[in-house]
């Protein structure tokens, strides 16, 4: 029923689709009625793809429950192998067809097909999208890999050195519907290569199962996707030695530290603390004149563990802005999102109920929310600036352009992305403050197209504090002398400001609220 919802998670089948999709010379055979096959659109759709995923659905219909569904199973099973001729196949079921308990998986392995079959159970009914990918590449490499594993494990990462060549890495977790992960990976094999570190492996994004075959090859794995590859990296080191990197390069100072963690496991040369400098605008403007505007700013944190616990970090070390609420709807990432809530000093919201995420961020009262594109409809509600930062996302949030978030080039988008929402408040607020100016033309409007603090933004802005003031005679009542101080404030802080006032007058036993009491209440909260 979640699916007739918002909902930030699709079911399990949903992220086998995206490994199937994201490799080459992989099918996935997936038992599923047909409506299920509405899944081919986030891909062709969201991803703007010329061609549609690899999977072959059984769209088994009503009428066929009366029947051996089974041997409707094994004909698809069979069609598939012979017309697309997949290096290996995937076998599943989707939340649906698990009620009927065919076990396609079982089915795949007794007809005597000469190409590794992997049987995906995903439980649809407990576990969501990201689960559901993480497991498929899991159980993927492991069905390769298994029998090669050695019975000694003897890995150094440094053996580069005495085989004169240099070191090679693979980058495990990039793949279709995940953010921007085609541009990072270009950004990624990019700082690499510039510090001498080759490229063995792309995985899954691009990669095939012989490619998986060389993941041994290489003498570090570097987890970029924790909600994909840690399952992965974690088995490959218990069965092959091979360490990974924990540090995800998203931001100045992680990206420092992800090249810092890189050469000491790798035992190159300590990389120079000075390229941060000279990489990223972002840390010529966190120490400019200019960043003052955005110090101490409010900011409201949500999306899948990865890039809400890397936007904290952004947040609070290098943009100086204040987080006042951080979550996830990654249950599987919840202890460490948790972890980074406590050293700010707040409750991490752990839910994926949008409404919940809604009610959290109107208590919050952020200027600036940075989540995904619930959020995003959600702020807009609220009338506070969003930029998002987090699957699921609009099309609009896979640009065509090169546009990554991780390495030097991601935090300068970032930048960008994270700095216009708050200085495009800014300029509606200069338009509201100067509106009566006689250069002013009437009706003069931002970019945004909003009203700037216009006599009809006001009149919007006092009907709701009408509407709010009916629904209870406990409400202070605003005069027109408050109203008119109320506007002056700028749109993306007024409804704090108004909150906090009519708590401040509740709580001094004020029935009518004017420019005194609003000034009494800002020096009180000291808003």
């Amino acid at each position: 029923m979640e699916l007739t919802l918002w909902t930030y998670e699709g079911p399990p089948h949903i992220g086998a689709m995206r490994v199937a999709s994201s490799m080459e010379k992989v099918h996935y055979v997936l038992h599923a009625p047909q409506g299920d096959t509405y899944a081919d659109l986030l891909f062709t759709m969201i991803e703007r793809r010329g061609r549609r995923p690899p999977v072959t659905y059984t769209t088994f219909q009503a009428r066929d429950l009366g029947g051996d569904t089974a041997e409707l199973v094994k004909g698809h099973l069979r069609e598939a192998v012979e017309r697309f001729q997949p290096d290996a196949l995937l076998v599943g079921e989707s939340c649906t067809a698990e009620l009927i308990q065919d076990q396609p998986g079982s089915l795949a392995a007794g007809m005597g097909f000469n190409l590794p079959i992997v049987s995906l159970e995903l439980p649809a009914y407990s576990k969501k999208e990201n689960w559901g990918a993480s497991e498929t590449f899991y159980q993927l490499v492991r069905g390769l890999l298994k029998n090669h594993a050695p019975e000694n494990i003897k890995h150094n990462c440094q053996e580069w050195k005495g085989q004169g060549r240099r070191p090679r890495v693979n980058l495990l977790g990039p793949s279709l519907l995940g953010f921007r992960c085609r541009d990072d990976v270009l950004e990624i094999q990019k700082l690499l290569g510039e510090h001498g570190i080759d490229i063995n492996v792309i995985a899954p994004l691009g990669a095939s199962p012989a490619d998986l075959m060389r993941l041994p090859q290489a003498d570090l794995n570097v987890c970029l996707y924790p909600e994909i590859a840690e399952s992965t990296c974690l088995w490959i080191e218990r069965n092959f030695g091979i360490p990974f990197s924990k540090t995800i390069p998203i931001g100045v100072g992680a990206t420092q530290d992800f090249l810092d963690e890189l050469h000491s496991l790798l035992g190159l040369e300590a990389s120079t603390a000075d390229e941060k400098n000279n990489q990223s605008r972002l840390t010529w403007y966190s120490q400019s004149v200019d960043s003052n505007y955005l110090t101490g700013k409010r900011v409201f944190i949500f999306g899948d563990g990865t890039h809400a616990m890397a936007a904290a970090r952004i947040a609070n070390e290098e943009l100086g802005f204040e987080v006042v609420g951080l979550g996830t709807y990654s249950r599987e990432m919840a202890r460490q999102v948790r972890a980074v809530a406590k050293e700010l000093g707040i409750e991490a919201l752990i839910t994926n109920d949008y409404l919940k995420v809604e009610e959290a961020m109107a208590e919050a009262s952020p200027e600036l929310v940075l989540g995904t594109q619930m959020e995003r409809h959600s702020a807009k509600r609220l009338g506070i600036p969003c930029s998002v930062i987090s699957t699921p996302m609009h099309v609009q949030d896979v640009p065509a352009r090169y546009s990554p978030q991780m390495g030097w080039e991601g935090a300068n988008v970032i930048f960008d992305s994270w700095v216009h929402p708050l200085m495009m408040g800014l300029e509606e607020h200069l338009i509201g403050m100067f509106r009566h100016d006689f250069e002013f033309v009437d009706g003069h409007q931002s970019h945004l197209g909003h009203l700037g603090g216009h006599q009809e933004q006001k009149n919007e802005d006092f009907k709701e504090i009408s509407l709010d003031q009916e629904k209870s005679d406990e409400n202070p009542i605003w005069t027109s002398e408050g109203k008119e101080e109320l506007s002056k404030i700028p749109f993306f802080v007024r409804g704090k400001i108004r909150k906090k006032t009519e708590k401040y007058a509740q709580q001094i036993g004020c029935r009518k609220i004017d420019s005194e009491t609003l000034y009494e209440a800002k020096a009180h909260f000291k808003a």
